[in-house]
């Protein structure tokens, strides 16, 4: 029997703005069912991308709503489900919290596809995820994914590797069972006596998969197993945070009197480390978080050519601050939606007309390189290879059903 190639199409759930679109675009991949539930981020998707007529408003729970919506054998399902409940914004409640715990309504999607679920899978979230009830979330969703037939590898990229932001982020890639590919090196594929090729593998990614990423993995047990491509760890780009912060008189700097404010609530060791800068002339950059330290507000700056992690604005000390040292003048303003949109890798994306709604869905989003890097070195070779092959292996039927 003739075999069809695999049309390159993917789902993106928990869409946002479309920054995952925005990377995957770039080699074919078609989108062909978004789903979110923000109807401001909506509008930012649709402002970048067009109508959209696949743009699905929804809660991810609505299942049958939603499958509803999706037609056909889409390759590639991404996730970028809620980081709220895994970090300090949401008390760490993890998968007990009402935000993050809308994974498993993606897992109920995937379940409902039932045979024309994705062949790949892509999850992302914050370090968090990780050490959320001590591993106990991180565990409890790989193993309900992996009991959807799926081979699991985790890894951790940092967005400054690409550009000049700190961001580290957690990705889960999974390849169905009903993959035949020979690129995919599964755990217990070595001869018993020889090397092991997947932990071969894994041991070349080095920092791709940090200590407390390895114990998770080493102690997890799934009902299909751990796999890999075997990727290598970026290389470092070089940039310069200078080049993405606009530092001309034109730029909204603040007055006198919240200059000296947030000079004032500067540490005697950041203060030492600004007048050192004013004292030596040129130019530098640097970007402030407004933190509270023993119930003190400070404001702590730093100079090592990154930003700090971008965030969404919820109050004001949570909104990125740029400092410019210029010939020894100080001065602060906000960062504004075109430098979160640089930092993010997306530098021409459309903005919304109203700067809180940008910073918001940039704050919320990927860094597109990050993606594009997963992308080439994951997703693609994998896609390429089904279509090469024209064959894929007998299902298990392995599943678990997920309660709402």
């Amino acid at each position: 029997m003739a075999q069809h190639s695999p049309a390159k199409c993917f789902l993106e759930f928990f869409a946002g703005i479309g920054l995952v679109h925005e990377a995957l675009k770039s080699s074919g991949w078609e989108c062909v069912y978004a789903n979110d539930i923000d109807p401001k981020k909506e509008a930012m998707y649709k402002g970048q991308f067009g109508e959209s007529p696949y743009f699905h408003l929804e809660d991810v729970w609505q299942t049958d709503r939603i499958i509803s919506e999706i037609s056909g054998e889409p390759f590639l399902a991404t996730a970028s489900f809620p980081c709220t409940d895994l970090s300090l914004a949401g008390h760490w409640q993890g998968f007990e919290g009402s935000q993050s715990s809308t994974y498993f309504g993606f897992i109920k999607a995937l379940q409902a596809l039932g045979r024309r679920r994705p062949k790949l899978v892509m999850l992302e979230n914050v370090p968090g995820f990780l050490t959320s009830k001590g591993g106990a979330d991180f565990a409890a969703a790989v193993t309900t994914l992996a009991a959807e037939g799926y081979w699991l590898d985790c890894v951790v990229v940092d967005a400054k590797w690409f550009v000049p932001q700190s961001r580290p982020r957690v990705f889960v890639i999974g390849v169905h069972e009903t993959v035949d590919s020979g690129r995919v090196i599964r755990q217990g594929s070595g001869v018993r006596g020889l090397d092991d090729p997947w932990r071969a593998a894994i041991e070349v990614g080095g920092a791709l998969r940090p200590p407390v990423l390895r114990r998770l993995m080493e102690r997890t047990e799934l009902a299909t197993g751990w796999a890999t491509l075997g990727p290598r760890a970026p290389k470092q780009a070089k940039y310069s945070l200078s080049a993405v912060i606009d530092t001309d008189s034109d730029q909204e700097w603040w007055d006198e009197t919240a200059t000296a404010k947030h000079y004032g609530m500067l540490s005697d060791l950041h203060r030492r480390e600004v007048e050192h800068r004013r004292t030596a002339g040129g130019l530098h950059v640097g970007t402030v978080y407004r933190r509270c330290r023993n119930d003190v507000m400070r404001a702590e700056v730093r100079f090592d050519n990154l930003a700090g992690c971008l965030r969404t604005p919820r109050g004001g000390s949570a909104r990125q601050i740029v400092m410019v040292i210029h010939e020894g003048e100080v001065r602060f303003r906000w960062m504004s939606p075109r430098e979160y949109a640089r930092l993010q890798g997306a530098p021409r994306f459309k903005l919304a007309p109203n700067t809180v709604q940008s910073l918001f869905g940039f704050g919320d989003g990927v860094c597109v390189p990050v993606i594009r890097w997963l992308d080439q070195n994951i997703l693609t070779p994998v896609f390429d290879e089904c279509v090469r092959s024209g064959s894929t292996a007998r299902s298990t039927g392995r599943t678990k059903k997920i309660s709402a």
